[in-house]
């Protein structure tokens, strides 16, 4: 957490007069919608105004949870995104621990006078002017929840800030089942419960959202999973083809990963997908146990994230990432 000297510090730069802006990484998660606009809602309980900007558009069923339409998407409007950038006093970078995460923003933050503030759960953050990174907690919202508190505002935490910060904490838990799920995320979650979020309504405007284009690809990857290195990891893949020949949208391959680690005896799961425009392959990785799989991403993938769950990415073919990915869990990992 801030230290006590750094929460005072915060709290006098949380001003109406104040232009303050509020940011997350490229192809924002649940987690990164969730504690964005939780912030933005418990600001505006306290009579302050914020914005939110993303680098680029995120996944339909996320746009459910309270004003997520409103958010700025700097793709669509750079001009307007850079000018509130350029104009804040404050800005919240929320759920990412580097600049080379958050796109076309990256050096419009660089340039920008406003006091940086991380809150972040990720290996290894950058240096901005107030750190509060715990790579313990499972998921960004629950470092709000946390923020909140230590500023003595719990208060403040309505409906609106409930089901954002909710919606955060169950999606990046995978519905609570990680590792990294605490009792202290649960006692947090009850809380969250209590101030108007609904369990059962998140859950259903969050996952209960599918196309038949998403159960399309779905059926094809499952079809063809392969398990390797006696059957303790799993490899799932698609390709750009076959995204455009059902019709793929933002989002319609999230938790697809999840999938290779529900077969019994698999300890790690991989997916592989061609990147829809570009010509490199997109990696999600996820594990049980200590299987670090942040280490394998970083090393080997150009990624990161977290033990059990991180991406990456290869710049040749998808054949060839699935074969080097395979050459090195035979070597040094499962």
């Amino acid at each position: 957490m801030f230290s006590t000297d750094q929460l005072s510090e915060i709290k006098q730069l949380l001003t109406p007069q104040n232009k303050i802006v509020i940011l997350t990484h490229y192809n924002a998660d649940g987690d990164a919608i969730g504690s964005s606009s939780g912030l933005k809602h418990f600001l505006e309980a306290m009579g302050v105004h914020s914005e939110i900007i993303v680098p680029n558009d995120f996944p339909k069923f996320l746009k459910w949870m309270p004003d997520a339409k409103k958010i700025t998407i700097a793709e669509y409007k750079k001009k307007e995104a850079r000018q509130l950038i350029n104009q804040a006093d404050v800005i919240f970078c929320l759920d990412f621990n580097a600049l080379s995460r958050i796109g076309i923003l990256d050096d419009w933050l660089k340039e920008a006078r406003g006091k940086k503030i991380l809150i972040d759960h990720h290996q290894q953050p950058e240096t901005f002017d107030y750190v509060y990174s715990d790579t313990s907690i499972p998921a960004t919202c629950q470092l709000v929840y946390n923020f909140i508190e230590a500023l003595g505002e719990k208060k403040r935490i309505n409906q609106k800030v409930a089901e954002c910060l909710y919606t955060g904490i169950m999606t990046d838990t995978g519905g609570f089942r990680f590792r990294s799920t605490s009792a202290q995320t649960h006692r947090i979650v009850a809380e969250l419960i209590e101030c108007g979020a609904e369990p059962s309504v998140i859950s259903s405007n969050t996952w209960d959202t599918n196309t038949v284009s998403r159960l399309h690809l779905l059926s094809l990857i499952l079809s063809r999973i392969e398990i390797v290195n006696d059957g303790t990891a799993a490899i799932l893949w698609l390709k750009r083809s076959e995204l455009k020949e059902y019709d793929f949208q933002k989002g319609d391959t999230d938790g697809f990963v999840n999938y290779g680690l529900s077969i019994a005896g698999v300890r790690l799961s991989a997916f592989f997908m061609e990147d829809l425009y570009e010509d490199f392959v997109k990696i999600s990785f996820r594990s049980k146990g200590t299987l670090d799989v942040n280490r394998l991403s970083r090393k080997y993938f150009n990624g990161g994230g977290h033990i059990n769950a991180a991406g990456g990415r290869y710049e040749q073919s998808i054949e060839e990432a699935i074969e080097a990915f395979k050459k090195v869990i035979e070597s040094e990992f499962v």
